[in-house]
């Protein structure tokens, strides 16, 4: 049988090369992370990126070095929430040095390489100047991962795009991932785009590390009250069904909208709202998960 490199040639013997000193890289970096968490929706518009945001700045305000990759290379918007939007990305010799957000969080995002002009990525054909489409996606996350300098992190968080398509390229670049963490909004069409999700991840035996019910009520900004959101849907009775953990409840707040498209942390201005208590029982559980349930 010929091996690749006989029919490429030299070339062919370059590439082989290449990617194995990536991957080596790639272990590498991530031998030094304690902890990688995908966090997925498997239905957009649920609010997903924005409880990555501000979980991981609950998480950083404990103490943990957190960091997070922007997995969604077509729709970045983790540098915006986390302030760092158009700051110019650096090098040293150990690699390119993710942008630095409140709370100390390291990002990498799309957002942090493109002109600030340039807010969403579309295929156009191998001449278009911004191409990343299948392949091209994981690819530039895989980079993510193996040429950015994230040093010692106790946890990392990989933002993951819209739908399940991605999960299983994840699993490939980082096998001991320690579990996903699942985002839905209380309506049956979330719902039940999302139990296909946490039915993939089953299958690839990834540990789930609970599902978070985001905008599950309605804080009146008049009188306080917490009203439903959505008539209908339980996202707690889901939970049992698919027996994983329910992380809990987060109720719509526009003043969390207002923070992230401002770049700023929301939880240092509303520590006292319903919806920062609500994430702060959300992190708690999610170290019991990462402490094996000694706490």
């Amino acid at each position: 049988m010929k091996r690749y490199s006989d029919i490429a040639g030299d070339g062919g013997s370059n590439i082989v090369v290449q990617v194995t000193e990536r991957m080596g890289r790639l272990k590498s970096r991530m031998d030094k992370i304690t902890h990688k968490i995908a966090v997925m929706s498997g239905k957009g518009g649920v609010g997903k990126s924005a409880v990555t945001a501000t979980l991981s700045a609950v998480l950083a305000m404990r103490g943990y070095r957190v960091g997070i990759i922007d997995a969604d290379i077509n729709g970045p918007s983790i540098a915006k929430m986390l302030g760092v939007r158009g700051r110019a990305i650096t090098t040293s010799e150990d690699g390119i040095l993710p942008a630095i957000g409140h709370h100390g969080i390291k990002v990498m995002s799309m957002d942090n390489l493109l002109p600030l002009d340039e807010t969403a990525l579309t295929w156009d054909g191998p001449s278009s100047t911004h191409a990343w489409a299948g392949t091209a996606e994981i690819g530039a996350v895989r980079e993510f991962l193996s040429d950015v300098s994230w040093g010692e992190l106790d946890i990392l968080f990989i933002d993951l795009p819209p739908g399940p398509n991605r999960f299983n390229d994840i699993i490939n670049l980082i096998p001991d991932l320690a579990g996903v963490i699942m985002v839905t909004i209380p309506s049956e069409v979330s719902e039940l785009v999302v139990m296909k999700s946490v039915s993939m991840v089953k299958e690839l035996n990834t540990p789930i590390i609970g599902l978070i019910e985001n905008m599950g009520s309605y804080i009146c900004m008049s009188c306080g009250a917490e009203e439903p959101l959505f008539p209908d849907g339980s996202v707690k009775d889901m939970a049992a069904y698919m027996n994983i953990p329910y992380l809990g409840k987060i109720p719509f707040d526009p003043s969390i909208s207002r923070a992230l498209d401002k770049g700023q942390a929301f939880l240092t201005e509303d520590k006292d709202s319903s919806s920062a208590k609500a994430f702060m029982k959300i992190g708690e559980r999610v170290i019991e998960f990462l402490d094996g349930g000694r706490r």
